[in-house]
C-alpha cells in the first residue's frame, strides 16, 4: 500500500478524510500512515478492510493524532497488527471493533 505520509508532511495537512477512499482490494495496509507526525485528525470511518492481512505500523509515530475514526474497520482476517500505535501518545481513536480495542488497551492509549 502507498505510503502517503511523506505529501501529508510535506503539505503539512492537519486533516485528512479519506472516508470514500475505495480500499476493497488492498490487503496489506502496514505503514501507511506511518510518521504522519502533521496529522491531528483522520478519518477513515468506510474504509474497505476486509481483505486486510497486515495492519502493522499502519499508524506508528503519528505524534501529533488526537482524533481516529475505525469506526468500520474490519480486522477478522488481520494477521499482524503489531505496532499499530506505536508512539501515538493521546489520540482517541472511535472503534467499536473488540481486536483494536484490547490492543489500543494494552498499550493504554
Amino acid at each position: 500500500m502507498l505510503k502517503i505520509c511523506s505529501i501529508i508532511n510535506r503539505s503539512s495537512l492537519t486533516s485528512l478524510n479519506l472516508s470514500n477512499f475505495n480500499t476493497n482490494n488492498v490487503n496489506n495496509m502496514s505503514f501507511m500512515f506511518c510518521n504522519c507526525s502533521s496529522l491531528t485528525s483522520l478519518n477513515l470511518s468506510n474504509f474497505n478492510t476486509n481483505n486486510v492481512k497486515d495492519m502493522s505500523c499502519m499508524f506508528r509515530n503519528c505524534t501529533s493524532l488526537i482524533s481516529l475514526n475505525l469506526s468500520n474497520f474490519n480486522t477478522d482476517d488481520v494477521e499482524d497488527m503489531s505496532d499499530m500505535f506505536a508512539g501515538m501518545k493521546k489520540c482517541k481513536i472511535k472503534t467499536k471493533n473488540k481486536k483494536i480495542l484490547d490492543l489500543i488497551k494494552s498499550i493504554n492509549l
